[in-house]
């Protein structure tokens, strides 16, 4: 019988104005943390965490950070750590410095803090790293032992954050229950190491669930910058759900797909989840998936604010393009292999070239707006 495994945080922590307490949470865990920000974030939050640290009896130093979560970045993070002595790296900020914090962290065999300032992806509670390329290429997945020993999220921050890193978010906890339900139907493991658990499936049908029920008055508070009890839930959904859900329910066609669009430059500047999201519509469509059910994934996901054909994300059905993207998306060790039936190149190019008549025409039956084209770096 298969072994099930799932993983979790230590400790998660969420809620307005948490972001004053780090420092007595990260004294629970170390002694000489090392913060790891861009001067965007810090500037927004650096005086809070700062305040923290030092109520706590914590030195306050910090390190900047580029834009993805490189070898090299990591590398010189780890170096930073072992030269100073370091006892807890903390991530402060979006998905790649978290990554590369756990990364370093993991390197330098210490502990390591979570804390996002948007609920823009599912990365803070796992016990894995995405690796980019200097160029912004997916690189490579690197899994760790453990997960993080703390994930603290100010929902405060959050509703001060720009409403497409909440929509992003979303893209990406959307993905969760579609990969893990096909997970479960196959006989892969997760990311975890392991079939999944029955509660971590349940968990992705809760993110699911709490995203449709949630997602649009969450995005209202937002866009207001104000906490609701309905971004409070889909701030959990991205982050601890959709977290413990894609690492313990499994990860599928849809992650893969991203993996893939990651080739093509045009897609470069889109959010991890608005990718995410044109993998998941993607993965449907490969399992012949109700039609009902595609129609509403794309009526809501265009509400959300979401791309749901490849105009959205700087492609077209006759981008050269889209082969490179499905032989990254099917390369060996990729997570499409997860799906509970074998999944070629060539169907992916098929499905990613389906999309786009599927949701225009959708779109235009429900009165919805036609796809605005994307162009990167615009």
């Amino acid at each position: 019988m298969s072994t099930m495994v799932l993983a979790s945080p230590s400790r998660y922590v969420q809620g307005a104005g948490v972001l004053g307490s780090l420092g007595e949470h990260l004294a629970k865990i170390g002694t000489s943390p090392l913060v790891v920000a861009d001067d965007r974030v810090w500037e927004l939050v650096g005086s809070t965490v700062a305040e923290s640290l030092e109520a706590a009896g914590l030195p306050v130093v910090r390190v900047g950070f580029g834009t993805y979560a490189t070898a090299a970045a990591v590398d010189s993070l780890v170096e930073r750590i072992t030269t100073d002595g370091h006892d807890v790296v903390v991530g402060l900020g979006g998905g790649s410095v978290i990554d590369a914090a756990k990364a370093a962290g993991h390197l330098a065999g210490i502990r390591w803090a979570s804390v996002p300032t948007a609920a823009s992806s599912d990365a803070p509670c796992s016990a894995l790293s995405v690796i980019y390329t200097e160029d912004g290429e997916f690189e490579e997945y690197r899994f760790f032992p453990s997960n993080p020993h703390l994930v603290l999220i100010d929902t405060a921050v959050v509703a001060h954050a720009p409403a497409r890193f909440l929509v992003g978010g979303i893209g990406d906890a959307l993905a969760t229950w579609v990969e893990a339900r096909a997970v479960a139907a196959g006989t892969g493991d997760t990311m975890a190491g392991g079939r999944p658990t029955a509660t971590g499936t349940a968990l992705a049908r809760l993110s699911w669930e709490l995203l449709w029920e949630n997602a649009l008055p969450a995005l209202d508070a937002v866009r207001a910058r104000v906490v609701t009890p309905a971004l409070e839930k889909v701030v959990e959904a991205n982050t601890l759900l959709s977290g413990l859900g894609f690492e313990s329910g499994g990860l599928a066609a849809a992650h893969a797909i991203h993996n893939g669009l990651t080739a093509a430059p045009q897609t470069h500047g889109l959010t991890h989840g608005e990718k995410v999201n044109i993998g998941t519509l993607t993965q449907l469509v490969l399992e012949g998936a109700p039609t009902e059910e595609i129609e509403d994934f794309i009526v809501f996901t265009t509400r959300v604010g979401l791309p749901n054909t490849l105009t959205e994300v700087g492609l077209t059905p006759d981008s050269p393009e889209l082969a490179a993207v499905a032989a990254a998306a099917t390369a060996e060790g990729e997570t499409i292999h997860a799906m509970p039936f074998p999944v070629s190149a060539e169907q992916v190019v098929s499905a990613l070239k389906a999309i786009e008549g599927i949701s225009r025409r959708v779109r235009a039956e429900t009165g919805l707006p036609e796809p605005v084209a994307y162009v990167a770096g615009h």
